[in-house]
């Protein structure tokens, strides 16, 4: 099974899969619509990921995701892949999104209404941000 690694330990790309369903999952609950990732105009420029624990194939993880930080044209997410039964954190991933125009693919400010849904999202910790 491509999933797992020698040790039969879930791979780092499949944990990144997780990560990315979770981050989907987020904006679609800060946005409250489907999102369409084509048309998004948040890309995904950075991550870093801390393996705390393997995950073993037939652990059951919940991935826990929040912006912790609003730039200028950037939001920061932390996530954790979580062992549903234990509440012990498996992997950790920081990650930086940029907003985008997709027409010219360059970096632009995030619109205010963005702003607002991250901040009415989060509540007060956000604010005390950027």
């Amino acid at each position: 099974m491509s999933d797992l690694d020698p040790f039969s330990h879930v791979n780092n790309g499949a944990q990144c899969n997780m990560f990315d369903c979770g981050r989907s999952g987020y904006f679609e609950a800060v946005f409250n619509k489907k999102i369409d990732w084509a048309e998004m105009n948040f890309v995904l420029v950075h991550t870093e990921f801390d393996f705390k624990a393997p995950i073993l194939f037939y652990d059951e993880v919940v991935c826990e995701s929040s912006v912790y930080e609003l730039g200028n044209k950037s939001v920061k997410m932390i996530q954790r892949l979580i062992d549903a039964k234990s509440g012990a954190v498996k992997t950790e991933c920081r990650s930086v999104l940029a907003c985008i125009d997709r027409k010219s693919n360059k970096a632009v400010p995030m619109s205010d209404a963005h702003r607002r849904m991250f901040i009415e999202f989060e509540g007060a910790a956000l604010c005390a941000g950027n």
